[in-house]
């Protein structure tokens, strides 16, 4: 059966029942299954039960099975040496699994493009080894990654609390948005929505001081930006003047969408105001509440959501019990991030820069990039953005994704790298040409320390694919492959810098 035991990492699992004095081993049907099937219904994991459970109506009972423990090839090499050891943990850590062989390939046990990135961050962070996601795709392996440390390139310095200056700077990411909120004035358009619906007894003292140990936790959640001389630096509030502003709304349900709208609608003043606040929505409806927390960009992204909601959750349960919430230290603040980043990407104007090397790739990767694609739509380009966008969710099937799959592990791809040459050869055939750049968001968590810290990483990539002289779709996903993992590799330019290359 698929088991997605941890949220957005599904993997195929097969439970057995040995016969009455079978000797058949777990490695004996891993490997008979290996050469039956094709290699993405190979199962991950294999599990012996005395028998299957069954609900009262004798129908298999999902919900006992027990979760497997995703492990490496049993039997395999383990680790020779203390680095090898040390990757094997780190393998491990990321795949949720319990054990590594140094040949077992990281993306064969379920690893995809987002865990690499965390892995190569993890790896960095522990050997200071200075990988990229290019080289985990050539080298997925505990051995390959363990030889191509001796020669990888000076590690970046590693990411830990940095002595503050008198006025922290702000990062990359945050001077465009401080840019734009000067040209264009307070703007719901940046602003992070996390909506909650509650039910049961809701404790509103208990919300009140959980969202209070959120700010306190984060310093980003309480940083406002003011400037000197026309320069914007951040300014961490403490006290009373770092609780933010927690409204509860009474309101009935016929409303009660157009309630959460308008208050989404918020616009933070960022000079002064803290870029968080939080609405409680009730309605008629005995123990249901709705609760916003709306969270300015500046001091957020998509992947924050998931810490945010985490420690809120983690917070609101302590208070509710009388006491404060008992976690451990995050190990930076976004302060040190942004000191950081500027340490190791420098100065461009420094021409042996890391960030100089990375906007000279940008420079020759756009050189000649089409304004925009010309494709067939039903209404003219408007002259300027309204920022009235959409998204359009659709879904595929089991069989299909089960086919994406085992395509980009043929091509030591990713499923991404798969859909988007797909989207790319649907634009050209629409008449879009035979250069068709993307714009896609990319974490920007480049060190583990960052993986549980709310706060404005994320960046955004511009992805070219060069569909000309026909190529076969394995050629056109080697080229988008090559691209990719060269953008991946210099990802810590700011995409408003692009425009100005």
């Amino acid at each position: 059966i698929v088991r997605e035991d941890r949220p957005g990492d599904q993997r195929l699992v097969a439970y057995v029942v040995p016969a009455q004095g079978g000797d058949t081993t777990l490695a004996g049907l891993r490997e008979h299954a290996a050469r039956a099937l094709p290699d993405y219904m190979v199962p991950s994991a294999f599990l012996t039960l005395d028998a299957l459970p069954l609900t009262p109506n004798g129908k298999l009972d999902h919900k006992a099975l027990p979760a497997p423990e995703f492990t490496g090839t049993q039997g395999g090499r383990g680790p020779r040496t203390a680095q090898e050891e040390i990757l094997c943990g780190v393998f491990a850590e990321t795949l949720g699994a319990e054990h590594i062989g140094i040949d077992d390939n990281f993306f064969d046990l379920g690893g995809h493009s987002l865990l690499a990135m965390r892995l190569v961050s993890r790896i960095r962070s522990a050997f200071g080894g200075e990988l990229t996601v290019r080289d985990l795709f050539e080298a997925p392996t505990v051995a390959g990654i363990a030889e191509l440390l001796g020669a990888a390139d000076d590690g970046r310095t590693a990411l830990v609390p940095m002595p503050r200056p008198e006025r922290v700077p702000l990062s990359f990411a945050q001077q465009r948005l401080w840019f734009l909120h000067r040209l264009e004035g307070p703007s719901a358009t940046y602003n992070v929505p996390l909506l909650l619906r509650l039910t049961g007894t809701l404790d509103i003292h208990a919300l009140r001081s959980a969202i209070h140990d959120l700010t306190e936790r984060h310093e980003t959640l309480r940083t406002v930006f003011p400037e000197t001389d026309g320069t914007p630096y951040q300014h961490v509030l403490e006290g009373n003047a770092a609780r933010p502003t927690i409204e509860v709304v009474t309101t009935d349900a016929a409303r009660l969408d157009e309630r959460i709208a308008a208050a989404a609608r918020h616009t933070f003043r960022l000079t002064s105001e803290l870029p968080l606040r939080a609405w409680v929505f009730s309605t008629e409806e005995k123990n249901e509440h709705t609760l916003l927390i709306l969270a300015h960009h500046i001091a957020s992204d998509g992947w924050s959501m998931g810490p945010l909601a985490h420690d809120l959750a983690t917070a609101y349960a302590a208070r509710c019990e009388g006491s404060a919430p008992q976690w451990a230290p995050l190990p930076v603040q976004y302060a040190d991030y942004t000191l950081w980043q500027r340490e190791i990407l420098g100065d461009e104007n420094d021409a042996d820069s890391v960030i100089a090397g990375q906007i000279a790739y940008w420079r020759q990767q756009l050189a000649a990039l089409p304004e925009c694609l010309e494709l067939p739509t039903d209404h003219p380009r408007p002259a300027t953005a309204s920022y009235h966008g959409d998204s359009v969710p659709f879904t595929w099937d089991t069989e299909l994704h089960e086919d994406i799959s085992r395509l980009a592990r043929e091509h030591r791809t990713s499923v991404f790298m798969v859909v988007q040459a797909a989207l790319a050869t649907l634009l050209t055939r629409l008449g879009a040409g035979t250069d068709i750049p993307l714009g896609s968001p990319i974490a920007g968590r480049t060190d583990d320390a960052l993986d549980d810290l709310v706060g404005f990483f994320i960046n955004t990539l511009v992805l070219r694919t060069d569909t000309s002289g026909n190529p076969t779709f394995a050629e056109l996903l080697g080229r988008v492959r090559e691209t990719d993992l060269a953008a991946y590799t210099h990802q810590d330019v700011p995409f408003d810098r692009l425009p100005r290359l």
